[in-house]
């Protein structure tokens, strides 16, 4: 280790679990990079991830954001691009611009919502889009009649976390220039919604072990 990640690191107990306000507290103060670095949890649950039913998938709306701005891609009909873009669709695509990703490759958003009645449509694209994780789906909340709750929704911070093979989940829940209330809002919001993800089938311990720690910055145990 350099001496700066030396530095920041014997501020942090390794055999102690912090509570959330002493975690977010360490995370600031041992966030030196010079950019406005990102603040990650990370989960390592107590879930086999080669059993389908066991799988983590679902959604959660950030009261503070993460701090990075989505750029959404609204996939819909000729009568609903007025609603997209009232909403805040920074891209929206027609039956033509489904093909043309699919001949160019080309991607400029982060995150696409349809509705259903688009989804047959938008599966000459699957093969571009799905190895992306950016094909809309229903568990994800990106397929619905309502185009303007989507739209608004992800342009608010909404986001979707999953699990790895690993067991472990990943999420950014905002940034180190983030006031300390507004990171453990974001925090508390996002694991009361990890714990609801829960499948009825996995036993014993559920949260194995968490930390929070800013981009390059040091691990930091949190109270599950």
């Amino acid at each position: 280790m350099g001496k700066r990640m030396n530095a920041v690191s014997s501020k942090v107990d390794k055999n102690k679990i912090y509570t959330t306000e002493e975690a977010i507290k360490l995370v600031k103060e041992t966030a030196t990079v010079k950019f406005d670095a990102s603040v990650e949890v990370h989960a390592q649950l107590g879930i086999d991830p080669k059993k389908g039913e066991q799988q983590i998938r679902s959604t959660v709306v950030l009261p503070h954001g993460t701090g990075k701005s989505k750029k959404v891609a609204a996939f819909v009909s000729a009568e609903k691009e007025k609603e997209a873009k009232e909403a805040g669709a920074d891209f929206i695509y027609g039956e033509e611009d489904i093909k043309k990703i699919k001949d160019t490759g080309k991607i400029e958003f982060d995150v696409a919502v349809t509705t259903p009645d688009m989804m047959p449509k938008m599966a000459v694209a699957a093969k571009v889009l799905g190895p992306k994780g950016l094909m809309p789906n229903p568990k994800t909340e990106t397929v619905g009649p309502n185009i303007k709750k989507m739209v608004e929704e992800l342009k608010k911070g909404k986001i979707t976390f999953k699990n790895d093979d690993g067991a472990n989940v990943h999420q950014i829940i905002g940034k180190v220039s983030f006031d300390e209330a507004k990171l453990k809002e974001n925090f508390e919001v996002f694991m009361e919604a990890l714990k609801k993800a829960k499948p009825n089938t996995a036993k014993g311990v559920y949260i194995k072990n968490l930390v929070i720690h800013s981009t390059m910055g040091p691990a930091i145990k949190v109270q599950a």
